[in-house]
């Protein structure tokens, strides 16, 4: 697993295991990791491969102003994992017990892909939890009720076997390195660092539990039911050559809310993962965002 420099792995126990996560700690940031000063939280997405490596990228450049933790959820990177089928409601009660268990809320959450959608629902469901939300790409998959999980691959990964066979194809070097070429609006910008990160989370134990239920569907839902009851301050951002879900699913996802959803960025000639792709550009707007959001 790849730690940044400055940076130290701790862990918090919630109901469904043991979290791991990334703080700022030591002689280069004079804190314990445990301060009460602001704090910002880094949530990966989900897929597979996924982990805190994510946002590895990103979070390092606010750990001299912010307290910065960045956890693997459980069934993902250094995180427990479970034998189990993941639904959303799993993924809501981690984001929400992670930040009972490490913070002084309200917080600001930045999070990505679907994981930005479980923030929006946390913080419907707790919204004093919550300062503010800066997303990239949040989407619950099954937005506006078109189902994934009547897809090609979702039908396969519910088959015994099979789905073990689609996973490891999937989680090999080719087979992540060929993902990512796929999804990044430019494949040049794919460093060999980013694919041994993916494969080595992949890989690890029970780590097939987590990622199939995502190909299945079962993790997945539909975002535009929970957005008009959001109050928390929200920013998307949204690569412009995203595939699965495009930038008219964001605006439109983001229309149904202006008053809570303050500003809609929508990033030329990037793909599906800013924060891996451009994550200089990512951190300029959280940079830009945050006071913004803070008024």
């Amino acid at each position: 697993m790849f730690i940044p420099l400055g940076f130290v792995q701790r862990s918090v126990l919630i109901s469904l295991g043991k979290m791991a996560y990334y703080t700022n700690q030591g002689e280069l940031w004079a804190t314990d990791g445990m301060g009460e000063g602001e704090t910002l939280i880094f949530f990966h997405g989900i897929g597979g491969g996924a982990s805190a490596y994510g946002w590895s990228k990103v979070y390092p450049a606010f750990a001299g102003d912010y307290r910065v933790l960045a956890p693997d959820l459980i069934g993902w990177g250094r995180s427990d994992r479970l034998e189990q089928n993941y639904l959303p409601a799993d993924y809501i009660a981690m984001l929400i017990e992670f930040i009972e268990k490490t913070c002084q809320a309200p917080v600001t959450i930045i999070a990505s892909s679907l994981t930005g959608a479980f923030a929006i629902r946390a913080a419907v469901k707790r919204p004093d939890l919550f300062r503010s939300l800066i997303l990239t790409l949040p989407s619950g998959i099954k937005d506006f009720r078109q189902y994934y999980s009547n897809s090609f691959f979702a039908q396969i990964a519910s088959v015994p076997i099979l789905d073990r066979v689609l996973y490891a194809g999937q989680v090999s070097s080719f087979g992540i390195r060929d993902f990512f070429e796929r999804v990044f609006a430019q494949p040049n910008r794919l460093s060999p660092e980013i694919v041994e990160a993916f494969v080595q989370s992949a890989q690890q134990p029970n780590a097939e539990y987590a990622a199939l239920s995502f190909l299945q569907g079962s993790s997945s839902f539909d975002l535009s039911e929970y957005i008009p009851r959001l109050t928390t301050p929200t920013i998307f951002i949204w690569g412009n050559q995203a595939k699965f879900t495009g930038p008219d699913v964001g605006r439109r996802l983001a229309n149904l809310n202006p008053q809570a959803i303050q500003a809609f960025i929508e990033l030329e000639n990037v793909g599906l993962n800013p924060e891996l792709e451009v994550p200089e550009v990512i951190i300029g707007l959280i940079r830009k965002f945050l006071p913004v959001l803070a008024q």
